[in-house]
């Protein structure tokens, strides 16, 4: 029998880098439905495993990055989001979730086997974490409209890539979990 776990991949942003203005607007639309199939992982006692970038703060934690996103110009984008006391936490320093976290040893502890990927950015950070997880020979679900991007014609060519070479689900958020 599978076990599934909700990644929610660098939400946790303070909108301080250079594509932040054209990342902005998708991450809106996003927000939401990330944050609707939070509630419903969590319902169903699905895992929630986060999986956020460092921007290069080497000696912060979560939860440090949590109060500074929160507190910033785009507090809002992530307070809908936020972690509570069950959810697991992975800090990254580049693109994928995998390259060089303790990810995998994680979910093969917790038994996971499929990933339902959420987040951003769809044709940079995601891409690479489900070109990781096919290779590690997880299941990857990616529910399209919980996943945002910097250019369109790039993301859209990113989920089919997902979809025809890692062999991914690409589905709505309203497939899951219904």
């Amino acid at each position: 029998m599978s076990k599934t776990a909700l990644l929610v991949i660098d939400m946790i942003n303070t909108y301080d880098h250079k594509d932040a203005d054209l990342l902005l607007p998708s991450a809106r639309t996003v927000v939401p439905v990330v944050a609707d199939l939070l509630g419903r992982a969590r319902d169903l006692s699905i895992p929630v495993i986060y999986a956020n970038d460092n921007f290069g703060e080497w000696r912060s934690h979560h939860g440090e990055l949590l109060e500074q996103a929160l507190s910033g110009p785009h507090g809002s984008l992530v307070k809908p989001l936020q972690p509570n006391s069950d959810s697991l936490f992975v800090m990254k320093a580049r693109h994928s979730v995998f390259f060089e976290t303790p990810l995998e040893y994680l979910l093969r502890q917790q038994g996971i086997d499929q990933l339902v990927l959420t987040g951003q950015v769809t044709e940079q950070c995601v891409l690479y974490s489900a070109l990781d997880a096919h290779i590690r020979h997880f299941e990857v679900t990616v529910p399209e409209n919980a996943v945002a991007h910097i250019h369109e014609d790039l993301a859209q060519a990113a989920l089919k890539m997902m979809e025809r070479n890692m062999g991914a689900y690409v589905c709505t958020s309203d497939d899951l979990w219904s």
